[in-house]
This record gives C-alpha cells, structure tokens and sequence, in this order.
C-alpha cells in the first residue's frame, strides 16, 4: 500500500476534472504541495445551484458521476494568488471560467497529467489535502 494525497472535490467538478475539462481547481486557501494528487469526487449532492447551470451540467454526463470515489490521478503544479490579470486571461477560456470560481485574491491549483483510475476506490472524503492508502 502507498500512502497517497487526496483532494475531495464535489461533483460536477471531479468528473470535469478527470474528463481533462477542468485543469484548475480554484479555492479560497493555498497550498504548498506540488506533486501527485489524486482526486476524490465527495458524497455531497450537486448543489441547485450547479443543476440549474445549463452550460455547466452540458460539459458532464451526469450518468458518468462517481459520488463518494477516487476517481483520478493528476499532478499539482502550482498554485498561482489570482489577480485580475489571470482571471482576465482565465475568461478566454470559456470552459475553464466556467468550472471555478474566478476572484482576485483566491488561489488556482494548476492540474497537468489527468489520469482516470480503471476502477474508482470507494474512500470517506475529508476537508483540506489528506491521506488515503491505495
């Protein structure tokens, strides 16, 4: 077994992740690990918010959501201080502006090398970057 970093993130944006869609997780707190990072798509339900974004939920299958799993691999590159210079060159990129949350002063956690997993690992989500062995 290998002790590994996980990140839960809620669905849609797990899948937008492991789908290659979204290559930035935005968040309101850096973070000073670089390296493997796997992605956990939480338990928590699609907020109303989410379901009721047409352009957002057309980006998923809906049928391809895995709630409660690790469902990829990813390398964490960076973390860039958003400021209105990134968000404005973010905007440009339609798809990836529409899958964060875009605000000077939070924080974008660049993903290179999106690995789906074969089979999904049934793991308990938790807050903050945290261990699970696979």
């Amino acid at each position: 077994m290998i002790d590994t970093k996980v990140l839960s993130i809620t669905e849609p944006y797990a899948t937008l992740i492991k789908n290659g869609i979204k290559t930035i997780e935005t968040r309101s707190w850096k973070t000073n690990y670089r390296g493997k990072l796997y992605i956990h798509a939480s338990s928590t339900k699609i907020s109303k918010e989410c379901e009721e974004n047409a352009k957002l939920m057309s980006l998923v299958d809906i049928n391809d959501l895995n709630f409660g799993k690790i469902i990829c691999s990813c390398e964490l590159i960076d973390c860039i201080k958003m400021t209105d210079e990134f968000i404005n060159n973010i905007k440009n990129k339609k798809n990836e502006y529409l899958t964060g949350i875009y605000k000077t002063g939070r924080y974008a956690w660049i993903l290179k090398n999106i690995e789906p997993l074969d089979e999904p690992i049934k793991a308990k989500g938790k807050l903050n970057i945290w261990k699970f062995n696979i």
